[in-house]
């Protein structure tokens, strides 16, 4: 899936926290949220805190996934899984493109949760929250297409990198997951063995905290485009 075009739908988006929610819940057991002015004509945002701070905007969707697998049953959107879904994912904005493994016939793609901008980690609950339209092409690459010759896990592209993902409550393992399927990645598409990707991830890769807000906390890796292939 291609993200072509996004589109601001409003003038304002907000930012909030919330008790017992956030990275921080035991600092902040109260409620506030920040109203924001957008200007779409420039593409900044005037945060309201101190004298005011200008951001550039860098719009994405929060939530891009397909249907899970149906053994899973009913689940919350919140927490992002290995069909996608609530990644918080700052880069995948337009020009990015998706890959996601399809679990049911015709995949059921949706997306939603429009930022506006927004930090590595998400930490405390929102980004910007802002109104989009989203403009985007889906294709089905049998057999996990040109990213890995079976694609069980979410991963992206942009312009300038290669992304890998890894999702679980305790970040340790989100990271060992992005790291093993950043290894996997570069052995699918280089003449390279697994300890050569390992030492290579550790000189090479960046890997981020994705967000820290969802029950499934977040991991990406960045390996920039042009070092192997």
């Amino acid at each position: 899936m291609q993200v072509e075009k996004i589109e601001f739908g409003c003038d304002w988006g907000f930012c909030g926290f919330r008790p017992l929610g956030g990275t921080l819940p035991e600092d902040f057991p109260y409620k506030r949220v920040l109203h924001i002015p957008v200007d779409r004509a420039a593409r900044t945002c005037k945060v309201p805190v101190g004298p005011g701070i200008t951001l550039p905007l860098a719009p994405f969707f929060g939530v891009m996934g397909v249907a899970p697998p149906e053994e899973w049953g009913q689940i919350s959107t919140k927490e992002p899984r290995a069909h996608g879904g609530n990644l918080d994912n700052k880069e995948l904005g337009e020009g990015a493109t998706l890959y996601l493994p399809v679990f049911v016939p015709g995949a059921n793609f949706s997306a939603g949760d429009g930022h506006g901008v927004q930090g590595d980690g998400e930490v405390c609950i929102n980004a910007l929250e802002i109104c989009l339209t989203g403009h985007f092409r889906l294709d089905l690459e049998k057999g996990g297409g040109a990213t890995d010759p079976v694609l069980r896990y979410p991963r992206a592209e942009t312009a300038t990198h290669f992304i890998s993902m890894g999702m679980h409550e305790d970040l340790d393992i989100a990271m060992k997951t992005a790291l093993r399927e950043m290894i996997g990645f570069i052995t699918s598409r280089a003449n390279l063995s697994p300890a050569d990707a390992y030492q290579l991830c550790s000189l090479a890769v960046d890997f981020r905290v994705t967000q820290t807000v969802n029950g499934e906390k977040g991991v990406h890796g960045m390996l920039r485009k042009g070092l192997l292939f």
